[in-house]
């Protein structure tokens, strides 16, 4: 476990939990490999895959490419849990096995991250399909959200987080099979607001098991529970269920666009 002093502060820590996508993993990595800011690590979690993820890994010769392995399956949670206790660097971003940045992604968003003393930032998006066709909508979200406002909806695309572990320290996630990246949001904004750079620096891949397929029945019971582990009683989290459905509704209609 590597404590904020031992961090290295120019070192971006790429957070990639990673479970059968041998398919879509390689060209995650080339975006990774094309980043303008050469000062990363790619910390991928393999949690137990039965397809040939690992052997796409280890094609790739990069020292800067880090792979583990899990005995068994445990979910994704627990990889990125893993991954961020391995981490040394200073800046902690996340990018799942499937999702592509633009080569700008480390470069811009640090700039503005540093440039306005923040510690916590995502930015916008855009979404392609399994074969990597984009389908011409870009993700955006508030340009400030609190702790508060993160309760009310998970505004962040995963793939488009960065925060300072200097400040922030050693992050865990609740360990759940769905929702767990927004639960380590909430988390984080426990100790720093997150803002927007508002530029399309990633691309999220759109799958037929992704959440975003997923019916609001099933949304709603997986927000539910993760807001239970995280502490709230049946009222609030209750509550809290009913205004995240209401805030999921207003940011497609607000900050889906087509384009």
């Amino acid at each position: 476990m590597h404590t904020a002093k031992h961090r290295d502060p120019q070192l971006v820590s790429i957070i990639t939990p990673a479970y059968n996508c041998g398919r879509f993993i390689g060209e995650t990595i080339r975006t990774v490999l094309a980043q303008t800011y050469p000062h990363w690590e790619m910390i991928i979690v393999d949690d137990a895959s039965a397809d040939d993820t690992a052997e796409v890994v280890r094609s790739f010769d990069d020292p800067r490419i880090r792979y583990s392995r899990l005995e068994k399956n445990m979910g994704s949670a627990e990889g990125r849990n893993a991954a961020i206790r391995m981490a040394r660097g200073r800046w902690i971003a996340f990018l799942d096995s499937d999702d592509l940045w633009d080569p700008r992604k480390l470069e811009r968003q640090l700039d503005f991250m540093k440039r306005n003393d923040y510690s916590f930032s995502y930015t916008e998006y855009s979404q392609i399909d399994c074969d990597g066709k984009d389908l011409g909508i870009r993700v955006s979200g508030p340009k400030h959200v609190s702790s508060r406002g993160m309760k009310a909806y998970n505004w962040l695309g995963c793939l488009t987080v960065m925060y300072d572990a200097d400040k922030i320290g050693l992050v865990q996630g609740p360990v759940i099979r769905k929702r767990n990246d927004y639960g380590l949001w909430l988390v984080v904004s426990r100790k720093a607001d997150c803002y927007l750079l508002p530029e399309n620096l990633a691309s999220y891949r759109v799958r037929s098991g992704s959440l975003s397929h997923q019916s609001y029945v099933s949304l709603i019971k997986w927000h539910y529970e993760l807001l239970s582990i995280l502490g709230h009683n049946p009222v609030m989290a209750t509550l809290h269920t009913g205004a995240n459905l209401i805030f999921g509704i207003y940011k497609k209609l607000v900050y889906h666009r087509k384009v």
